[in-house]
This record gives C-alpha cells, structure tokens and sequence, in this order.
C-alpha cells in the first residue's frame, strides 16, 4: 500500500531477537516504518544477516545494519546464532549471551555521526531501556506476543505471584487485574518466570530486562484494536500512558510471502493446487519445537484414520535432543497416505500455505504469528499450547470463538482417535461456529490494514511519537 504525506528522516535502531517468531514480525513492522520515511539501522548478528536480504534489497537507501558478533556464551556452541537452533529452554542463554552488547552499542552510538533518536527492541531485550537513558533516547519495546498474552507476562513480573504449595504444579494462579480474569495452573505459566529464583545471576537479568520493558516509553505490538480492545485498554491503565501501539497483522508484502523466514519448494503450494478448497489440514508447530516420537506418532495416526487431506511440516531435532527420541515420522506412514497428504522436513512457506484456497484449518501450538497468519487467512485453527505465551494465546483463541482444543502441554500424548474426529470436523462441518467467527475475523483483520485503517494510524501514531524531539 502506498503511504504519503510522511517523511520524517529520523533514524532509529532496531534489534530483533535471533528467533523466528520474534524476528520476522519486528522485520515486518521495521518495512512498515521504513516506507514511512524513517532512517533505519537494524543490528544483527553475521549468521542472522541472510534473514535481512529481502527487506535490504527493497529499502537500499533507508535501512543499513550493525552487524556485531555474538557475545561468547559456554552454553551456545560456536556457529550457533539463532535460538531455532537450539533446545527450546536456550531462550534465556541467548538473552544472557546477547546482553553483553550493551557496550558495543553504546561505543557504536557515541561514535556515529547520526545517531539514533530512539531504540525499538524486542521484549527480550529490556536492558536497552537503561542503555536508551543514558544515552538520552526513547526505547520502545516490540512485543512479538499480543496485548492479552503481554498483560499475563507484565503481571507476572510486577507483581511476582507466587504458589502456597512449591510441590504443586497444579496450583492455580488467578490474575484478577486482568479483564475476563484468567487463571493458569503453575506449569503453564512461562517458564522463565517459574524458575526465577531471586539472587540468581539469571533470574535477576530476566527480572530486570522485564521490568525494562514495562518502563521503556512506548510499547508496540503485533495486534490489531477490534481483536485485542479489552487487552490494549488495560496495558495503557497499567503502564500509566497511552503510548501503546497495536500495529498488527504484521504480514510481509504480498510479493514476498515465499520468502518470509527462509526458502521452500515450489512443490508444496503445487501439491495444494490440485486439493479443493477447504480440504487441507495443515499441522505445523513453529520454528522451536520438535515433537517427541509418541507425539508423531499420535498425529499420524490421527491424520491417518481422518481420512483427510494433509500437509505436515516437520521439524527435525536440534541441540539438546536425546538422539532418536525426537521428530521422527513413522515408518510407512508416508507411503500409506501418498497422494492425500505431503510431509514437509524444514522450513515452510507457512504464510503462503495458509493463504491458499485449500487449506481450511491449522493444527499450532498457538505461537502468536501463527495465530496472525492464521487469522488472516481465514483459517481455523486447532490448538495445542506447549509453553510460554502460547496457553494464554490459545485462551484468547478459545475466548474469541476462532479455535478448537486439540490438546495441550509439550509432553502430552493426545489420543490419536480423538485427533482424527477433531480433523474430520475442522474441515468437513462448515457452517461451524468458530468457522464463522474465523471468517468474521479474517474480514476485520484485512479491513484494519486498510488506508487509514486503525492498525495503519497507529503506524502513523507510532511514526509522529518516534519523531519527537525530547528525550525519555
């Protein structure tokens, strides 16, 4: 979409974090604001920079990088840069290991002969709130989570609950400040909030890097008004301002969704051509995750008594996985389903997929660009959370009417004959209340992108905050 009438040349630093969840839609948001006229530097690390060729060859003039080394860590093997490339509990160690780029950024600052006016950084990064106040900038904080989710882990770390019983993994925490007031057992609260242990090295950083979030000057989301109202209201009563921008669906142009996040085969949007429309379940759980073998084989024997059509992306075991006990397909599955469904190892094109007319519902852990893709799309999704923000993603899914429990918990083996009934539904019961409320959804989601649309002025809300000239 063309944007006029904005051209503020002020320049800005962006820092995704090395994950693709977290990264993409921070890429997404930093393409927004650059055909608004902003000066963009975006700091990466050598191995991540690959991600940025699409978005530098589309924005020569307006976007450079600060490429800086990873800081050594003795839990991140050498060559490794990005977390999908570790176990899933490596988050917290890539948070450690990239916060000892406080000093570089500061000497790279005082030394540029057009310094930034402000920092926007992903939530994962608060301790470039102190660094923004001394250097006498603003630091927004990108929340690649939505408003609701964001409000769970904001209370978290403010207010610091704890359980009665530390033996009870069941105990239930209440949030009664948060509208609808949501409750979750103890384990299904983020785990870098379950093991803070105060007066631990790591749990202090996290601690801190939290509460930099909260008191950084603004707050950008990937979210839109009319999905997440009740949520947004309540962060602004909390932070006490209202410079909290909901800018969401963050989706890259339509020209580039085969690109987004890496590359794939033609052959997997060629195999969905030849499937009707609304017949495709697709089964994908992100960058991070790999199943265990009991849960493969769950989903392929469900996928396989559905009798639906299928498209499966699967990913392979990383770092920290115990050799042979993680991401394996059953054996002769394949050849048994052969021409009903395709098995994909590897990166997706997971925007493209769910745009195409076939696809008609999505099996996720709910991880929060997902449930935007997906939303968009028109998608129905089947849910199945497994850690940090994805239980209270798929509680605003639940609440919104636009998913189906399919189950729950990264060790969870669901019953492969419950699946299969939950995918012969997905796709064959139209008239479906979360089928229409999906449709409802989808409408609105591509109406707030729309010229002078809600998320689009808060893009140019964000664009006048970004230009002001006093600092924090």
């Amino acid at each position: 979409m063309p944007v006029t009438g904005i051209n503020t040349g002020d320049h800005i630093l962006v820092f995704p974090f090395p994950a693709q969840g977290h990264m993409l839609s921070l890429l997404d948001l930093t393409h927004q604001l650059s055909i608004r006229g902003v000066q963009i530097t975006i700091l990466i690390t050598p191995k991540n920079l690959p991600a940025l060729n699409s978005l530098l060859s589309a924005h020569p003039t307006t976007i450079t990088t600060l490429v800086l080394p990873l800081p050594p860590h003795p839990a991140i093997p050498s060559g490794i840069e990005n977390a999908k490339d570790l176990h899933i509990g490596g988050f917290s160690t890539m948070m450690v290991a990239l916060g000892d780029l406080y000093n570089p950024i500061k000497d790279w600052f005082q030394h540029h002969p057009n310094p930034p006016v402000a920092i926007i950084s992903d939530f994962f990064f608060g301790w470039t709130h102190r660094l923004a106040v001394e250097l006498g900038i603003r630091r927004y904080c990108f929340s690649p989570s939505g408003a609701f989710a964001l409000s769970i882990i904001f209370c978290l770390w403010k207010y610091q609950p704890k359980r009665a019983d530390t033996q009870n993994e069941n105990e239930v925490i209440q949030f009664s400040k948060i509208p609808n007031l949501p409750e979750y057992p103890w384990w299904q609260l983020s785990p870098l909030y379950r093991y803070f242990s105060e007066g631990d090295a790591i749990s202090d950083f996290m601690n801190d890097s939290f509460r930099g979030d909260m008191a950084s000057w603004g707050i950008v989301i990937n979210s839109f008004i009319d999905l997440e109202r009740v949520y947004l209201e309540y962060l602004k009563m909390e932070l006490d301002h209202d410079r909290v921008f909901a800018v969401g669906p963050l989706l890259p142009p339509c020209n580039k969704v085969m690109e987004r996040g890496g590359s794939c085969s033609n052959n997997v949007l060629s195999w969905l051509d030849m499937c009707n429309d609304n017949t495709v379940v697709y089964v994908c759980f992100g960058s991070l995750i790999v199943l265990t073998n009991g849960q493969m084989e769950a989903i392929a024997l469900g996928l396989e008594k559905s009798g639906v059509k299928f498209l499966w992306s699967v990913k392979e075991p990383t770092i920290g996985h115990v050799a042979g006990d993680y991401g394996k397909v059953p054996g002769g599955f394949e050849d048994r389903v052969v021409g009903r469904g395709l098995v994909v190892k590897g990166w997706a094109p997971q925007v493209a997929i769910l745009n195409h007319k076939s696809v008609g519902a999505f099996l996720t852990h709910c991880g929060w660009n997902s449930i935007m893709e997906a939303v968009s799309a028109e998608v129905l999704l089947l849910t199945w959370p497994m850690s940090a923000d994805q239980y209270s993603n798929a509680t605003l899914l639940h609440e919104l009417k636009v998913g189906m429990k399919a189950c729950e918990g990264e060790k969870t083996v669901p019953d492969s004959g419950e699946l299969a009934e939950l995918f012969r539904k997905s796709v064959n019961e139209d008239t479906r209340v979360e089928r229409e409320r999906a449709k409802q959804f989808a409408r609105v989601a591509k109406d707030t992108v729309g010229e002078n649309k809600s998320s689009m002025k808060e893009l140019d809300r964000l664009v006048a905050d970004l230009s002001l000239k006093n600092s924090c």
